[in-house]
């Protein structure tokens, strides 16, 4: 087998890894809301999450996977050793805020990689202002509209209730059930957007080798085996995270359960329309806070929120810096 060959293989299996680790790091984003409320076991939960996770494809095109594909650096500068950096940059990253169990985003991580390793090889030059720009805009607003959808939903649901002869506290049975279906369906947008970024790594690398031919695509096996595999990483559950999501940031009942993960849903599902790869991290943990703000300001831990959102900021800029330094020792070896 041609060299070249092989280490394209091997990149693949280096994306595909970082898809399970994306998986794995945000199970949180679909399950913390439906364990914390005790409405699933943490096993049930997980299968249910990466069921749906990996249906997603039936439900959308690949606008999301052509962003990261083309709109964060030019695609005539990639080559194999700058995936790689990139790749090892989001890894490093995702590892690192799992082990200290902060909700941040695979998305920016990832973002931040490539921007990173572009730089090493083609200068500021090289970089997609466009895609960078929008992407990074959305790291103010995917939290904010969920926060803002996620406190919309639960004073219309409290409105409701209070209105009927059945209060918010005996209404949770029903909410109950409606939290697997919301649940359901937040699981199913993550994939969406989330899978999409590894299978843009994956045809860019084979474009970029010359697999795909003169056209830019998504392969058909590409999108398939994306959506597997994040799944997989989902079912293995990033538990660090959900206690954070499920538990630190407020105390979740059913009925915010299910309004948090409508409201992080709607967002997500509006954004993979568009081909914005957003951080469904950012979305379900703003709709979370906008919940648990309904019954007080207090109600939300803000010293915990704090550190999430440093981990936040820093993703985009640590990710670069970590990519960077792979690329130099990558270089530094060859």
């Amino acid at each position: 087998m041609d060299s070249s060959l092989i280490f394209v293989i091997f990149i693949v299996f280096v994306a595909l890894a970082f898809d399970f680790i994306n998986g794995f790091h945000d199970a949180a984003n679909s399950i913390a809301t439906v364990v914390s409320t005790r409405v699933l076991k943490p096993h049930h939960a997980v299968m249910m999450a990466a069921f749906f996770n990996c249906i997603a494809g039936f439900f959308i095109s690949v606008q999301v996977a052509k962003t990261i594909g083309t709109g964060i650096i030019d695609p005539a500068i990639i080559d194999n050793l700058l995936i790689v950096a990139a790749l090892g940059g989001a890894i490093t990253w995702n590892l690192i805020t799992w082990w200290m169990g902060l909700p941040s985003s695979s998305s920016h991580a990832l973002i931040g990689g490539l921007i990173g390793a572009g730089i090493m090889k083609g200068g500021t030059d090289v970089l997609v202002w466009k895609g960078i720009i929008k992407t990074s805009v959305f790291i103010v607003i995917s939290p904010t509209v969920g926060l803002i959808l996620g406190f919309a939903f639960m004073i219309i649901v409290m409105n409701i209730t209070s209105r009927s002869t059945s209060p918010i506290s005996r209404a949770n049975h029903v909410f109950r059930r409606l939290q697997l279906f919301s649940a359901a369906v937040y699981s199913t947008s993550h994939g969406m957007n989330d899978a999409q970024k590894t299978m843009g790594i994956i045809a860019i690398v084979l474009f970029s080798n010359g697999y795909l031919g003169e056209t830019f695509y998504i392969p058909f096996w590409v999108e398939v085996i994306c959506y597997l595999v994040i799944g997989l990483g989902t079912m293995s559950g990033g538990w660090r995270i959900v206690k954070t999501m499920g538990t630190k940031i407020t105390k979740l009942e059913p009925v915010g359960g299910f309004c948090a993960e409508t409201a992080a849903a709607t967002a997500i599902i509006g954004a993979s329309l568009a081909g914005i790869p957003v951080s469904t991290t950012h979305t379900i943990t703003g709709a979370i806070m906008g919940v648990g703000s309904t019954k007080r300001l207090s109600a939300v831990r803000w010293g915990v929120a704090r550190n999430i959102i440093w981990a936040w900021i820093l993703t985009i800029p640590v990710s670069a810096l970590l990519s960077i330094g792979i690329y130099l020792c990558c270089l530094s070896f060859s």
